[in-house]
């Protein structure tokens, strides 16, 4: 009995022994020769659905998890799989990459079995830098452990392609459009700078050589080391360093050539005594009007990392520029154009092989201004050293002639490449010269009497007909105000509307304003701009009558009668109401793109009535035609002119002895001339050189010569 015991148990051991034994093996075969796959059975996916998730990862650009649907990463041991990996993420995201494949479609999909595998037709479809491509091709897959693997070679990139070809993104840049003034002189547009560079093979004492070149560009000497370490460059290679104006030969023949040309000319000289270093002509954009337009017309730079993420899509590449400010920023769209592009397949040598996509270049569109150079240049000349700003435009059409903020800025240091030490300077200058008046908005003094003589007229709170006798020099409306007087510089008889504005009375209108009322008053500004958008190319600040929505105070009131007080206008605004004296009462619409045809049009229908603006026009013309006037210095003989002055005290308090002055002057004809001109000027410190008369003695000037272009 214990035999068989013995034995039955040793036959159960050995039972037991196998099972286990089997187990072990068919767990061993189902999760690591299988792969381990717990819960239900994977179902295996499909070539045509594989193919669509490959080509969904090239726009993730995610070239690793593509690598690993292929054979390759499945057939390849440890020691090849890496280097093959390697290109095969180089080759791809290279070429994806390069031609900015987007939107990638597949459609029309045929399976067909084969004794190998699998193969999918389709039709692929993609957006490129070039535009559309759209291509059929097939893909390839192998089954290997029961899933399919896709059979990778070049062509899947596109069906011409090789190993031994390659992809190649040829662009034809686009010209940047050029802007004109009204006559089709240029503002800004293709131009001649030289380009220093260095060819390293010829640099003798390589250290003491870059430290004498980057001290004659205002450079650093690690900037330029880096430059001539890059990779691509050679011994011979002419690697260009910094740009620098063109010094022309008929600058240096002038009888007395300008002192800024004389040090470029010997700056340049110094810098062809180094060994190495090379000076040779290239086309930069360029900005003929320097410092007198620059202002206006703007600056274009070289795109940035930033710039490239924010314009994404539209047309930008890292080789591109910007407008950054002015009408190079204004018409950014208009003038850049559309670089052209062409992608094709090349040979080993570069030879096309073919085509698959090509956009043509667009050229910018050029951009003609209703500015008159000349006009622009003179005001710039005569100003240039005071802080302040001039706009001028034709009154009886509303294109703006000029505009011009000083001081000012060379922009085409912009082009040829800013250092930072001059950068600081202009930045740090007292005077703001980067700092663009004609946009903002200034105390107008009296200037602003016409128009509150126009709004008491229109509400008949003031009779043109009237004396309303002298107050003396000074004058408050009663003891309430304490001690705070409204001053005037002149007496006169009788004190009517027409005098008031021919001796500017502040006294008169601090009245007027009073008999207005605040409520009307502020009506009547918000129904000529006040508050509102000027409809105009470039964006300007709004002309405002108060810090808050309202006249605060009586004496308030009174100040912004002479054009004190919190009223602060914009300039081109200012301008634009005047108008509306020489066109029956309304006021024109400002505009800065030339069309010959265009007709004027008005901003604001019957901004004051016609009659009153009849009796404001004899105050505006007495101003500078009788001797009394304060701007009689414009009067001229064989002109008809009407303006006026204006002198803005901006003091912490009324016993504030150190304020500074603001002096204006708006003088324009009023006669039938060809050429109608209203110019309106603005010095922003004019204390001790004779408040408003240093600016008509200026703009008088500007008008002489002006006339004189016009009239030769």
């Amino acid at each position: 009995y214990m035999k068989i015991y013995r034995k039955r148990r040793t036959l159960y051991i050995l039972l037991v022994l196998s099972a286990i034994l089997f187990l072990v093996m068919g767990i061993y075969y189902r999760f690591v020769i299988k792969g381990a796959n717990f819960g239900p059975a994977k179902e295996m996916e499909k070539p045509d659905s594989l193919l669509m998730k490959y080509m969904s990862l090239i726009e993730q650009e995610k070239y690793e998890e593509m690598y690993d649907m292929t054979v390759m990463a499945k057939q390849k041991d440890t020691s090849d799989k890496d280097v093959e990996m390697q290109r095969f993420i180089e080759r791809n995201q290279k070429i994806y990459q390069g031609i900015s494949a987007k939107n990638i479609e597949i459609s029309d999909v045929l399976t067909e079995e084969n004794e190998d595998g699998v193969t999918v037709v389709y039709l692929l479809k993609m957006d490129t830098v070039a535009g559309e491509i759209s291509f059929q091709n097939e893909a390839d897959f192998e089954k290997i452990d029961g899933h399919y693997y896709l059979l990778w070679d070049d062509h899947m990139i596109f069906p011409e392609l090789d190993s031994s070809t390659n992809v190649s993104v040829k662009w034809s840049a686009a010209k940047r459009g050029e802007i004109y003034d009204r006559k089709g002189r240029m503002l800004a547009g293709k131009g001649t700078a030289s380009s220093v560079g260095i060819v390293p093979g010829k640099l003798e004492n390589r250290k003491k050589s870059l430290k004498k070149i980057a001290d004659l560009l205002e450079m650093k000497s690690d900037d330029i080391d880096k430059k001539l370490s890059a990779k691509w460059v050679k011994d011979d290679s002419f690697v260009p360093v910094a740009t620098l104006p063109k010094i022309m030969e008929s600058d240096l023949l002038k009888y007395e050539p300008e002192k800024g040309v004389l040090q470029e000319k010997e700056r340049q000289d110094h810098l062809l005594e180094i060994a190495g270093v090379m000076i040779i002509d290239t086309e930069i954009r360029t900005y003929p009007m320097k410092e007198a337009a620059a202002h206006l017309i703007g600056y274009v730079q070289g795109v940035t990392a930033e710039d490239l993420e924010k314009h994404d899509g539209e047309g930008y590449r890292s080789t591109s520029v910007l407008g950054r400010t002015g009408m190079e920023g204004l018409f950014e769209k208009e003038l850049k154009g559309e670089d052209g592009c062409s992608i094709c397949i090349v040979d080993e040598d570069g030879k096309v092989q073919s085509e698959l996509a090509t956009k043509f270049r667009e050229d910018g569109e050029n951009i003609q201004l209703t500015i008159d150079k000349d006009l622009q240049g003179l005001l710039y000349e005569e100003f240039r050293d005071d802080r302040g700003c001039s706009v001028a435009l034709d009154p009886k059409t509303g294109e703006v002639l000029a505009l011009v903020s000083t001081p000012s800025y060379d922009n085409n240091l912009f082009i040829s490449g800013l250092s930072g030490e001059k950068w600081d300077q202009l930045n740090n200058d007292d005077d703001k010269p980067l700092y663009n008046r004609f946009r903002g908005v200034w105390c107008p003094g009296s200037t602003f009497k016409p128009v509150i003589a126009s709004i008491g007229l229109d509400r008949g709170c003031l009779d043109p007909k009237k004396d309303y006798g002298s107050e003396g020099l000074s004058w408050q409306k009663d003891e309430s105000w304490g001690g705070y007087q409204v001053t005037t510089l002149h007496t006169y008889s009788p004190v009517n509307v027409k005098n008031a504005l021919v001796y500017s009375d502040n006294i008169f209108f601090a009245k007027a304003a009073l008999k207005i009322g605040a409520g009307n008053l502020e009506q009547s500004l918000q129904e000529i701009g006040f508050g509102e958008e000027i409809p105009f190319e470039i964006s300007m600040t709004k002309s405002s009558y108060s810090g808050t929505d309202k006249i605060e105070t009586e004496i308030g009131l009174a100040d912004t009668g002479y054009g004190q007080g919190q009223v602060l206008i914009n300039p081109l605004h200012l301008v634009c109401i005047y108008t509306a004296f020489l066109n029956h009462g309304n006021m024109l619409k400002p505009f800065l793109l030339f069309d010959e045809g265009r007709e004027p049009e008005i901003w604001i229908e019957q901004a004051f009535l016609e009659d009153s603006v009849k009796e404001v026009m004899e105050g505006l013309e007495g101003v500078v035609n009788e001797e009394g006037g304060t701007g009689y210095y414009a009067h001229r003989l064989n002109r008809d002119l009407a303006g006026k002055t204006g002198t803005a005290e901006l003091k912490g308090s009324k016993e504030d002895k150190n304020g500074t002055e603001i002096g204006w002057f708006s003088i324009f004809t009023t006669g039938e001339e060809e050429k109608p001109v209203l110019i309106l000027s603005m010095v922003e410190d004019v204390k001790g050189e004779g408040g408003s008369g240093y600016v008509v003695r200026k703009d008088t000037e500007v008008l002489r010569k002006y006339f004189m272009l016009m009239d030769s």
